[in-house]
């Protein structure tokens, strides 16, 4: 029985880990479940990139997590979540059961300096997420510069794949930068969208996705979709609130003033026609998906009145209406 040491905290390419069934006593010497773990001593162990199932087992024995490595390793034989298991340092309790290690090992906040990217992260806040783990800035930048893209990008705004990282000791700027861009490559929707269509290139499908990502929630993406794909083919201005917030570099429900909407930008979607020359952050899998399978309609607007209430409308008389409610709303709190 074969589990890869695979998941979302993610280095590099990694050789599956193996738990070979094996001989020995038919139970293994345990801990106890500790229920309570108050005061137990901790320590942190670095699981190498590609380690085997016994491997790990070793390491947790000879750190005095468990009472026995073969303990664990039935455990993990029997547990199809020790796939997910990271490479990198984990924060663990001693003496306790090899269930519970093998639960510490999957717990991400057991995870020291863990990078965590979030779905339509900027390429800036995931440049401070990195200085935070311990790069210096220019290490950072230097990175940057020298990463491998995808063919028809230039700059790796919107690549940096949205998930949890954790890294080896010894690890570069680079590689770690790299291993974001590689991740997004090896999603088959980010497959998808790189291969382009028709219409669009695959930066024009990456740049609609980082906009659906955005400006709705997930159970609109389809529709916001629509709506961009629609003012496209009419030639009427996106108009979005959310490329200007890429710009000024502000998140939240914020609402855009008309000097905002006058601001000299290739992002500003209210003064440019078109999309904008680049993606405005990371999107995530539901929103590449929803950019290549829009759902059918006639929109061309879209606002949400109160949260959780989004709505769609082919007239501009119904926009003004519901735009009204929406001013009526955030001045009451609703927003907040």
């Amino acid at each position: 029985m074969k589990f890869r040491l695979l998941g979302i905290f993610v280095l590099i390419a990694l050789v599956g880990v193996v738990f070979n069934v094996r001989s020995g006593p038919s139970v293994a010497p345990d801990f106890p479940t500790n229920t309570t773990l108050t005061n137990q001593s901790e320590v942190v162990i670095d699981i190498p990139a590609g380690s085997s199932g016994s491997s790990i087992a070793q390491i947790l024995f000879e750190k005095g997590v468990i009472k026995s490595a073969e303990a664990f390793f039935r455990v993990a034989v029997g547990d199809k979540r020790s796939e997910k298991i990271a490479p990198g340092k984990h924060r663990i309790s001693q003496n306790i059961s090899a269930r519970q290690a093998l639960e510490q090992l999957l717990d991400a906040n057991r995870i020291p300096n863990l990078i965590r990217i979030f779905e339509g992260g900027w390429k800036s806040e995931v440049i401070s997420a990195l200085i935070n783990y311990g790069f210096t800035r220019t290490e950072v930048s230097q990175a940057l510069e020298s990463v491998v893209l995808p063919k028809g990008f230039k700059d790796a705004e919107g690549l940096l794949f949205p998930a949890q990282y954790s890294f080896e000791d010894g690890t570069s700027a680079l590689q770690a930068i790299q291993a974001m861009v590689d991740r997004f490559s090896a999603e088959p929707i980010a497959q998808q969208i790189l291969l382009g269509n028709k219409k669009f290139s695959s930066l024009q499908l990456l740049t609609i996705a980082s906009i659906v990502q955005a400006e709705g929630d997930e159970k609109d993406f389809a529709k916001v979709s629509q709506v961009i794909l629609n003012r496209l083919k009419i030639g009427m201005p996106l108009q979005m609130d959310s490329t200007v917030h890429f710009v000024k570099k502000v998140r939240g429900q914020i609402f855009l003033s008309s000097q905002s909407t006058l601001l000299n930008s290739p992002y500003n979607t209210y003064r440019r026609y078109g999309l904008p020359p680049g993606p405005i952050g990371s999107p995530g899998i539901s929103a590449m998906s929803a950019t290549l399978n829009p759902t059918v309609g006639d929109w061309l607007y879209f606002i949400t009145v109160a949260p959780g209430d989004t709505r769609f409308t082919k007239s501009n008389d119904e926009f003004n209406t519901w735009k009204a409610l929406y001013i009526k709303n955030r001045k009451a709190g609703a927003f907040e």
